[in-house]
């Protein structure tokens, strides 16, 4: 049994871990919570289970109360699920929706793995890190995860869906001048909106001869689209602008350039693609989650990190027309990003979930002889 919260970067890899399982003719299950698959992707799991969850929005003693009183709600019908499935391990994928499923599974003895997708454990993570039987790490170091914590976790990386390895077939294409240019922009549902404000000014600030270059791929949120459109075509950019690309992962394999924030999934899918990103980590997290991804892509030369703090148009218009001015730093790029990746991650995750299960199966065979 899975366990994933309604957003992209828990649901995509139990997504990716899900077609390993079944590959391999086992039965996934799915447990999630009420926003259930909000991506549309058909979740292959032979049944989607909801059950309540709710995340810590602020410090206030009533928030807390009601949080943990969503969470008590979840636990009591995951118990209850989990209790009539009997699987053999159940998988989190980290955040508050995941507690209630590792929480009920601890209560009925089925053995646990926690999948933390950053580089660094977060919040609800780090609630759960002392409850589970096993820990799965993306990065080969995650911030705080130490002391006896490290004796039951095992780096695997992050798991890609099967279209994202598909995808990575594609060899980077170096565009020299006069070639097209391919840029992709996506930031997800948190982080669009910034690019949406940014983007079209900076492109427009380009002289006219890398502007006829361009051909712009870009997410933006429905109540944006309009405008984005319109500014590009006031610039004579081409650019298709969309909510939600189902081809995300074939569209960034085509991009010589991918400019977004710098999530747990972004990170895994443009490492294992292997192309060249700036990435804009989301501010004002928590736990500067995405300043750390970022930080590491730009550490192994796959990338470059820019705080959005110091990222005005104008900065932002440099940086691209430096860039296309250099398709050997790009290819460069590209080719680090690639040897970062971890294509082989959701085959690592599939055989420490099923050891896990191994071991809680010799336990309970064990207690009962």
């Amino acid at each position: 049994m899975l366990a994933a919260g309604g957003t992209g970067g828990h649901l995509f890899p139990a997504f990716a871990l899900a077609e390993e399982l079944q590959r391999r003719g086992l039965d996934v299950d799915l447990i999630t919570d009420m926003r259930g698959d909000r991506y549309g992707s058909g979740f292959p799991a032979r049944k989607v289970y909801q059950v309540p969850a709710a995340t810590l929005a602020s410090k206030s003693p009533l928030a807390a109360a009601q949080t943990a009183l969503a969470l008590a709600r979840g636990t009591r019908a995951a118990h209850a699920i989990i209790g009539a499935v009997r699987p053999a391990v159940v998988v989190g994928f980290g955040g508050y929706p995941t507690f209630p499923p590792l929480m009920a599974a601890r209560l009925r003895g089925v053995p646990t793995v926690l999948h933390e997708q950053n580089a660094v454990l977060g919040r609800a993570n780090r609630m759960l890190a002392k409850r589970v039987t096993g820990i799965a790490t993306s990065f080969e170091s995650t911030k705080y995860l130490d002391g006896d914590l490290t004796a039951k976790s095992r780096f695997t990386g992050n798991p890609v869906r099967q279209v994202v390895i598909d995808a990575a077939v594609k060899p980077y294409v170096a565009s020299d001048s006069g070639d097209a240019f391919h840029l992709l922009v996506f930031g997800g549902s948190q982080g669009a909106r910034f690019f949406s404000d940014a983007m079209p000014p900076a492109l427009a600030k380009l002289p006219p001869e890398i502007k006829r270059r361009l051909i712009v791929t870009q997410q933006a949120r429905d109540e944006d689209l309009d405008r984005v459109r319109s500014a590009y075509a006031a610039n004579e950019i081409s650019a298709d602008v969309a909510a939600f690309f189902k081809d995300l992962p074939s569209r960034m394999a085509a991009a010589q350039l991918v400019i977004g924030r710098a999530g747990a999934s972004t990170v895994a899918e443009l490492t294992v693609v292997g192309r060249p990103g700036v990435l804009v980590p989301l501010p004002h997290a928590l736990d500067n989650d995405q300043l750390n991804n970022a930080r590491r892509l730009e550490e192994s030369g796959g990338g470059w990190c820019i705080e959005q703090k110091d990222l005005t148009p104008e900065r932002l218009s440099s940086e691209i027309a430096r860039l296309m001015a250099a398709p050997e730093t790009l290819a460069a790029a590209a080719e680090a990003a690639k040897r970062a990746g971890r294509p082989d991650a959701v085959a690592r995750l599939a055989d420490f979930a099923l050891e896990i299960a191994a071991r809680g199966l010799a336990g309970r065979t064990g207690s009962s002889a």
